[in-house]
């Protein structure tokens, strides 16, 4: 029996549009399985976390704001980095420490 597990932030989401995302997702699974007869063994789980569980590059999720203060630290880290690395190591080596 598959198993779809979503995890969302609390309150994002309306009752009718969670139950319409476990319906597409189940649908999903279907094209995949390849048969209807699957239909009623396909599980979606939707587990909503308060925000105060939610943290994005360490510091807390506080809604848009976090995603684009988030965005901008992570263009300013990639635009920091000293030439092409290819491995994890060249990669710690090339990027210097940001604080944030």
């Amino acid at each position: 029996m598959p198993l779809v597990r979503v995890t969302l932030v609390d309150g994002v989401f309306t009752e009718q549009q969670k139950h319409a995302m476990a319906a597409d997702l189940t649908d999903v699974m279907l094209k995949y399985e390849g048969s209807e007869a699957f239909r009623e063994v396909v599980w979606v789980l939707l587990e909503e976390l308060h925000t105060d569980g939610w943290h994005m590059g360490g510091l807390p999720f506080r809604g848009p704001a976090t995603i684009v203060d988030h965005l901008e630290r992570s263009k300013n880290a990639y635009e920091a980095i000293d030439g092409h690395p290819v491995t994890r190591d060249e990669l710690a080596a090339a990027a210097p420490l940001i604080s944030l």
